[in-house]
């Protein structure tokens, strides 16, 4: 009897607690500082960049020696500036090989598919180098509104190669090859993987292959990367009809009952099709008032 009787006082007091707490039911306060470590990290890269140089020999970054040009001055750095929630980030990525591929092939967008080998390195807090996944004998599928985003945004600097496969293994040449050096906020941030501590810079050795030139991942007619509406670049926060779907993976975009790629007229084309002379700015396929 006395358990139950204290059972019951403890989950009194634990109500009355709540009741007079008026942050009870909102939503708990992130105060991780994501700017702050966007600046340890630039600072840890740069560091990094400082003491090492790229090894053409071996295809490999190694500490620097003498003669050598550190990576932070080698031209074939570069420095793509980013900013994801309101924080600024620097992405470093060295091309070692943009890609010349045949003229039908470029650079993917960030939201294309892309045939890739890679090798993942976490830095540590001496700046060393530690293994941590790789795909390196065979290529893999991926997309790149799916991945970190430092990829989606690293992978753009190269293009995709020639498939010059002839009765023998899927062979490719002339594609990219490089290096992205990317700040834990492009990464995996504040949170810590299986093999991977938490707020760690990346470095990532990297092959493009091949890439779906303007990927269309719900096959309405309208590559992904022009589902933006808002036009900041990012199709990943659009999402017109409101259902919880980003248009680029919805097949209908303005919940007409009608799929987006049917609203594409004589031509196929839902992009240039607008109907509605009280919105005539407006395509069809985003207007839930023309079906």
């Amino acid at each position: 009897m006395f358990d139950r009787k204290f059972l019951i006082l403890c989950l009194s007091l634990l109500f009355i607690g709540y009741a007079c707490d008026d942050d009870t039911f909102r939503a708990p306060v992130d105060d991780f500082d994501y700017a702050g470590q966007a600046i340890i990290d630039n600072d840890s890269i740069v560091d990094f960049l400082g003491k090492h140089y790229y090894n053409d020999a071996i295809d490999s970054v190694r500490p620097l020696v003498t003669g050598a040009t550190a990576l932070i001055n080698d031209s074939r750095l570069i420095t793509q500036d980013v900013t994801e929630l309101d924080v600024d980030y620097k992405l470093y990525i060295f091309v070692k090989d943009e890609g010349s591929p045949n003229p039908e092939k470029g650079h993917p967008t960030e939201v294309d598919s892309i045939l890739v080998k890679y090798k993942g390195k976490y830095l540590d807090s001496t700046t060393e180098l530690i293994d941590f996944d790789e795909r390196t004998v065979e290529p893999i599928w991926l997309t790149l509104n799916s991945v970190i985003r430092g990829w989606s945004h690293g992978f753009t600097n190269f293009k995709g190669g020639e498939n010059v496969t002839n009765n023998g293994p899927i062979t490719y040449t002339n594609g990219g090859k490089g290096i992205l050096f990317i700040p834990s906020g492009l990464a995996y941030g504040k949170f810590a993987t299986s093999s991977i501590p938490p707020s760690s810079s990346l470095l990532f050795y990297i092959e493009l292959y091949d890439l779906v030139e303007n990927t269309d991942h719900d096959f309405d007619s309208v590559p992904s990367i022009m589902e933006d509406p808002d036009g900041d670049g990012d199709p990943r926060n659009d999402d017109t009809d409101g259902d919880g779907f980003p248009n680029f993976s919805d097949p209908d975009d303005d919940n007409d009952g009608v799929l987006t790629k049917d609203e594409g007229g004589v031509d196929g084309d839902p992009t240039n099709d607008f109907n509605d002379p009280n919105n005539p700015s407006l395509p069809d396929y985003l207007n839930p008032d023309v079906n």
